[in-house]
């Protein structure tokens, strides 16, 4: 059974970082694109970011690039997702994801596995 658990969310000021992890278990993940998306109140989820399980490779929506920062710990069956200079339409859930396959795609449909989300809150 997959799971993906979420944490490090919270309330931050614009300006600030958070460093959001996602723990992976159930499987190992060699062969997996691992994901992160978001979902603010009224819109639809969107794609962040995401990397290549092997190969580190990675992909970020034009809007985080330059700020954010996905990485993974193979050993620790960890992802990560570092976020600085952070603005208030950063403001959403965030989910971790897993899709079975060898290129990155950014349509939330394509992922086969979902974290429960953590809440991470920009103030201005």
């Amino acid at each position: 059974q997959v799971q993906l658990v979420e944490s490090g969310g919270g309330l931050v000021q614009a300006g600030g970082s958070l460093r959001l992890s996602c723990a992976a278990s159930g499987r190992t993940f060699s062969g997996y694109i691992m994901g992160w998306f978001r979902q603010a109140p009224g819109k639809e989820r969107e794609f962040v970011a995401a990397v290549r399980w092997s190969g580190g490779s990675t992909s970020y929506a034009n809007s985080v690039k330059g700020r954010f920062t996905i990485s993974r710990d193979n050993a620790e069956n960890t992802m990560y997702l570092q976020m600085n200079s952070l603005k208030p339409e950063d403001t959403a859930v965030y989910y971790c994801a897993a899709d079975r396959a060898v290129v990155i795609v950014t349509t939330p449909n394509a992922y086969d596995y979902w974290g429960q989300g953590t809440q991470v809150t920009v103030s201005s």
